[in-house]
């Protein structure tokens, strides 16, 4: 039974699987939608969806809280665009649509967008 696993560690250390998350947040933020790994985007899903929502709260400390996870450009867009676009909606901010397994290794592949 797979008790007391949270979350995927992919192979790296804590500080790499952060700056990943980091990194495809940022990337999702910033883009509105990313072509990734199935298991990233999963991962990827609660972390951007809370970001979000401290982005509709508007306080300094929010943005604050934003531009520290994931960067300063990444983190005002989070707070003035998306949390702006989603004020009226309590959560399910993101999709995830599944595509074909990748030809190299066949690893499945997805695409995480906002909604």
């Amino acid at each position: 039974m797979a008790f007391h696993r949270a979350h995927r560690k992919f192979g790296r250390r804590k500080n790499q699987r952060k700056a990943l998350l980091k990194s495809l947040a940022r990337s999702l933020a910033l883009k509105g939608r990313i072509q990734t790994t199935e298991a990233k985007a999963k991962e990827l899903r609660p972390f951007i969806e809370k970001l979000v929502t401290f982005g509709k709260k508007g306080d300094m400390a929010s943005e604050r809280l934003l531009v520290s996870r994931v960067g300063e450009k990444a983190g005002e867009k989070i707070a003035k665009e998306w949390a702006n676009k989603y004020k009226d909606r309590a959560g399910g901010y993101t999709r995830i649509t599944k595509l074909v397994r990748r030809a190299a290794d066949g690893a499945p592949r997805a695409v995480i967008e906002f909604v």
